[in-house]
């Protein structure tokens, strides 16, 4: 039995930032002092780091198991299958369905539970549930799917990928202009084929002993602001050293694992966190293999126009790509593709895949 991605979708909201938004923000260190730099110029730093222009966020109106629904739906669309044929709805987030203005967090009921509600799916061997594992949520989704389909005979399986980190961003934290809000998901399903297609071999790693707290929900940088509500922070610089060190590594262990050559790697999708840092990762990559250089066009990006979704941005791009939104990329039936995502926990994982 392989396991494919039959179908994919993806919700890309409607509202566009950019990063003159921020230009009337006040800037704070972690230690409460204010930033001297103007807020215009923190961001064009910002975008020579990152590379991000813009990001998307959600209507006021809108909650994440909305727009997570919205790609299900999609996904379904473009798999062509009956939604209560579905043995299970995994989704991948971080911070429940917050609603505008609101600092309380809601996960009751489960989000995958209010997506498969939405789907109208009345089939109880449907099984839903969430799962919280830092930005790599989505890819560990997929491997989550794929232990089902193996071991438990599940056939076919819908992955989410949402947030909404617009709701949980300090403003006056320059850290906060990476994230943006998104949604995506597919539909992974295991086929009798001879074809040597699907997934091909997987990895997840978690490193807590010195790790743990690299992400995590702290007080505003402005001290005075909001002293009860918390906010994703990040201790940025230890995040770069780490992922440059665990992704390549970790992903030549999932590659070596499949028996496939590197050269034979078509495109490489890593989590859209930061440009540089992905453009490093890519580079150590492949010096693990004695490349000097990476292939020139094998790793496609959107943070420029989408900035980090977290959970939603390997997914969404690999929508992006199959759709031909990204005209630059393309894929066709048995390229190699690897994916690999970093982020809280601190986790870590890889997946190969022949299309």
């Amino acid at each position: 039995m392989k396991i494919l991605i039959t179908g994919t979708g993806s919700y890309i909201p409607e509202n566009i930032i950019p990063n003159n938004y921020f230009k009337e923000h006040s800037f704070y260190n972690p230690n409460g002092n204010p930033i001297s730099e103007s807020a215009e110029l923190i961001a064009e730093k910002l975008k020579k780091i990152t590379g991000i222009n813009e990001r998307r966020y959600v209507n006021e109106e809108q909650q994440m198991y909305e727009i997570a629904v919205i790609a299900a739906i999609r996904a379904i669309s473009d798999a062509g299958i009956d939604p209560e044929t579905l043995d299970g709805i995994i989704l991948a987030h971080n911070f429940g369905s917050l609603a505008f203005g609101k600092t309380q967090v809601d996960l009751l009921p489960s989000i995958a539970s209010r997506v498969k509600h939405a789907l109208k799916i009345k089939n109880p061997g449907c099984v839903a549930y969430d799962i919280i594992f830092g930005c790599p949520g989505w890819v560990q989704g997929i491997i989550l799917a794929r232990q089902h389909i193996l071991v438990e005979s599940a056939k076919r399986i819908l992955v989410i990928g949402a947030e909404t980190l617009s709701r949980v961003i300090d403003p006056h934290d320059r850290d906060s202009m990476i994230y943006s809000d998104g949604s995506a998901a597919v539909i992974l399903e295991g086929l009798e084929t001879s074809q040597q297609r699907g997934i091909i071999s997987v990895l997840s790693q978690t490193y807590t002993y010195e790790e743990a707290y690299y992400l995590y929900l702290g007080t505003s940088n402005k001290k005075d602001s909001d002293p009860e509500t918390l906010y994703l922070k990040m201790h940025g610089k230890k995040i770069y050293e780490f992922a440059l060190k665990r992704v390549p590594q970790a992903m030549k262990q999932c590659l070596d694992k499949s028996g496939i050559g590197i050269e034979n790697v078509k495109k490489i999708f890593i989590h859209q966190a930061n440009e540089k840092m992905d453009e490093a990762i890519l580079k150590a990559f492949y010096k693990l293999y004695d490349f000097s250089t990476p292939p020139e066009n094998i790793m496609p990006m959107n943070i420029h126009k989408l900035g980090n979704s977290s959970v939603a941005t390997i997914p969404t791009l690999l929508d992006m790509v199959l759709k031909g939104h990204q005209t630059e990329h393309t894929l066709e039936a048995g390229d190699v593709i690897l994916m690999a995502s970093v982020g809280a926990g601190m986790n870590v994982n890889a997946i190969t895949y022949i299309m």
